[in-house]
């Protein structure tokens, strides 16, 4: 079981929302590549990146501060990113950049093709974002509800090649409310790629609940509000689900 630390891009600074609400943001830091470094040093092997201007503005806006962070810490660890990627010319630069996956939500949803293109041109570093309240998808920066159903969204995208899904209950996002474990569940029995958990992460109950269904696809959760607070300590989360997994510590 693999804990993402998100760091999420608001004007250049980490923050972290309520629910996807942009005047609901608690700064955490005005240094976000300091950041990084903070959680590679804890021992993350993975970094969970959104441009949160950019899921608005539907184009990248935080682009120097996810440089900044590629510099210091994109030699170590893979780094993914989220928000406002609605080109394959975005894409190919964020590649370029040292970006080992692209995150990409509403464009998925409102531009299948773009989505189905993405995958052809970019195989292995492209991951879908389905972010749903209720078992329906929500678009823009969490702002629209489609009709769409999570699962037959996620079934499609499986078929145009994503590497893995990161679904989101956005009803639980910064809430501290524990992990949707019953529709991450669903979601991953229902593919063949793996799922990475995301939204109400809470504390190391939820670790050790999502441990206990690994084996069903869920290979990862997104780790936000919790380890900025201290309601989770990463370092030791992390170890925790190296052993019950079965992982060398």
């Amino acid at each position: 079981m693999l804990l993402i630390p998100a760091i999420d891009l608001k004007d250049g600074h980490c923050v972290r929302l309520l629910q996807g609400d942009m005047n609901a943001a608690t700064t955490f830091s005005e240094d976000p590549a300091a950041m990084a470094r903070r959680w590679v040093d804890a021992g993350a092997r993975r970094l969970h990146l959104v441009d949160l201007n950019g899921a608005f503005a539907g184009k990248p806006v935080n682009e120097s501060a996810v440089k900044a962070i590629l510099r210091e810490v994109g030699d170590e660890i893979p780094v993914q990113l989220g928000g406002g990627i609605r080109d394959l010319d975005t894409i190919e630069r964020y590649l370029d950049d040292g970006l080992s996956w692209i995150i990409i939500g509403t464009a998925a949803v409102k531009n299948p093709g773009f989505m189905k293109d993405a995958c052809s041109a970019f195989g292995g570093h492209i991951i879908v974002g389905l972010d749903a309240k209720d078992g329906k998808v929500a678009t823009d920066g969490w702002s629209k509800l489609t009709g769409h159903e999570v699962i037959d969204l996620a079934r499609k995208f499986e078929d145009y090649g994503v590497e893995a899904v990161v679904y989101t209950d956005i009803g639980r996002d910064g809430m501290l409310t524990g992990i949707n474990i019953e529709a991450t569940v669903a979601l991953a029995r229902a593919l063949s790629i793996p799922v990475i958990a995301s939204g109400g992460l809470s504390d190391i109950a939820d670790i050790e609940r999502l441990c206990a269904v690994q084996g069903e696809g869920v290979a990862g959760v997104i780790c936000g509000r919790s380890i900025y607070t201290g309601a989770l300590d990463f370092a030791a989360a992390q170890a925790r689900a190296d052993l019950l997994n079965g992982a060398p510590a």
